[in-house]
């Protein structure tokens, strides 16, 4: 294959397919190098196990946690106290989403663990040398999100992750899982700057590629890097177990965050001031002043606010530090820069805005699918060999860091019972799976990764937003039925990575799909889902999930009891 360069991309100038293949062998297999990736390679391989992390970017500084963060979730008995039972039932729900009791206690119990190992590993994690728990509560609440300073998190995991001996891949999309039976034996990669094929045989496999973005639009319509996660998060993991055999949980409940408007941010409960309408008047009833110890928890438990606001005439809406002392001041400025906000400062400086005197206006961001693979207290999932962590179910740092790390450890134990066997039997699918990707960029004529993108969002947005109904959602899952077959068909990749933009797209459709089948089958109102035909919430839904899977090629659905 003669290879053309265009500013600096690689292009395709024969359509002749040789693209160059890999092997890798592994006891455990680690797809995804945030934090959940990296925390399961450290334990698997200090367990003894031979680990490989498989990453699309680049490890030292990727994933949801690469720019910082500064609240933990955790339990730790010298500051909280012997009662463990709060924390968990506030763990046992996150946004309408529900987790087992199991998972929680677990997560509890192993919090403690986990931070003291962080802060011994050089991540700090008490603020003046005591531990400070702020944010994400209210006046009354017992609040258990740990202030940390975590901006250099991702570079002391790396240092953590190559000190026990882990190879760790760059610049590799893993598409596919290899399964036999009901166990996955191993995964295909693809090069993200090259034309490698890798293929990955291994005895066990932890996903943890984190969040999904680009599924919905983002705050300024066409700006697909404005979110407030990584945008090349796309929910990788979720589509390979899914097509794998496992079970994905929550697809059908909807969430949208907040932040400053139209600048994509998470972080909002590092902000130390109170949100108030355009009048000035504060619009919750928790705080009236700045307190650096809750925020202002009405963003959180007032889910319609901006809309209600804006319909009221008393709109914008507004965080207002204006009445913020010095020493407030500065604290919030400190974990600012650890959340990793340092694109948002630099604005304010260039700008001249001063936080101190100027309010900033705030609003809701793109609407965010939580949902993802299902895995229990051990971090297994339904399948065999297969462990999930972090955001591939409404996870957060200190999820992706407390399970990431007990998938490794049951990731290593398992690997170390079990064989490996051949992968022969998988060549014709390795093949069929590069006829593809070599039909993708050698197409002379077709649509682009953006133009499907941009149509799988307004789809997205128009028949399953955050006001749906059977005869809305009916059609949107017949319009991205179509949608997927013509992109397969149609997609166009001129350089390899528009390529790897393509098969995001396309792991982006399948999930649209499965939203639009999970969101149909919950007749009842909860939450951010809100059915114009079943306005009601089924309280005999209560303690229930909506699980999703394959079954012969088909999809179906599943009502199962939470278990206590």
């Amino acid at each position: 294959m003669s290879l053309s360069h265009q500013n600096g991309l690689t292009t395709i100038s024969e359509r002749k397919n040789v693209m160059d293949q890999r092997m890798y062998e592994a006891d455990v297999l680690c797809v995804g190098g945030g934090i959940a990736g990296l925390m399961a390679a450290i334990r698997a391989a200090e367990s003894g196990a031979k680990v490989i992390v498989a990453e699309k970017g680049n490890a030292i500084a990727s994933g949801a946690g690469r720019a910082g963060n500064d609240h933990f979730q955790c339990y730790i008995p010298e500051a909280h106290g012997p009662d463990i039972k709060p924390f968990v039932q506030k763990l046992s729900s996150f946004r309408g989403q529900l987790r087992d009791r199991e998972v929680a206690e677990v997560w509890a119990e192993r919090s403690s663990e986990i931070v003291k190992l962080w802060d011994s590993w050089g991540i700090p994690m008490k603020y003046n040398g005591q531990w400070e728990f702020a944010g994400h509560g209210y006046p009354g609440d017992r609040l258990d999100h740990l202030k940390y300073s975590g901006k250099n998190q991702k570079p002391v995991l790396h240092r953590e992750a190559r000190k026990k001996g882990v190879q760790i891949v760059n610049r590799v999309m893993v598409v596919d899982l290899l399964k036999e039976g009901d166990h996955v034996v191993g995964a295909i990669g693809l090069g993200t700057r090259d034309d490698k094929v890798m293929v990955f045989k291994a005895k066990t496999i932890i996903l943890g590629t984190g969040f999904i973005t680009r599924l919905y639009p983002s705050p300024i319509h066409g700006r697909t890097a404005n979110v407030n996660f990584p945008p090349t998060v796309t929910g990788d993991g979720r589509v390979m177990a899914f097509r794998a055999g496992a079970e994905l949980v929550g697809l059908d409940m909807p969430y949208k965050h907040q932040g400053p408007k139209y600048f994509a941010r998470s972080g909002q409960a590092t902000w130390v001031g109170v949100i108030k309408d355009a009048e000035g008047k504060p619009l919750g009833p928790f705080i009236t002043r700045p307190d650096r110890r809750y925020g202002d928890p009405v963003l959180e438990k007032y889910p319609s606010l901006f809309e209600d606001v804006t319909a009221s005439g008393k709109g914008p809406v507004y965080m207002d530090c204006t009445d913020i002392s010095p020493e407030d001041y500065e604290y919030m400025i400190y974990f600012m820069h650890h959340e990793g906000y340092t694109s948002f400062l630099n604005y304010m400086s260039e700008e001249g805005i001063d936080l101190r005197k100027t309010p900033v206006e705030f609003g809701r961001y793109e609407i965010r699918v939580n949902g993802g693979i299902y895995y229990n207290e051990k971090a297994e999932t339904s399948l065999k060999g297969l462990y999930a962590a972090g955001d591939e179910l409404f996870g957060g740092i200190a999820n992706a860091a407390v399970f990431g790390w007990i998938a490794g450890e049951n990731a290593a134990k398992l690997s170390s019972e079990m064989k490996t066997g051949s992968l022969e039997k998988f060549n014709a699918f390795v093949e069929e799976k590069k006829a593809f990707i070599h039909a993708v960029r050698t197409r002379d004529v077709g649509a682009d990764w953006k133009e499907v993108n941009f149509a799988l969002q307004q789809l997205m947005q128009d028949y399953a937003g955050t006001i749906r109904s059977e005869s809305m959602l009916s059609a949107g899952l017949a319009n991205i039925r179509r949608l997927k077959e013509k992109a397969r068909h149609s997609l166009i990749a001129r350089t390899q990575w528009e390529l790897v933009r393509c098969l995001e797209v396309l792991n982006l459709l399948d999930l649209g799909e499965l939203v639009f089948v999970a969101a149909l089958e919950r007749k009842e109102t909860r939450g951010g889902h809100i059915r114009r035909d079943f306005p009601v919430t089924n309280p005999m839904l209560d303690r229930r999930r909506l699980f999703v899977k394959k079954v012969n090629d088909k999809i179906v659905t599943e009502w199962r009891e939470i278990k206590d």
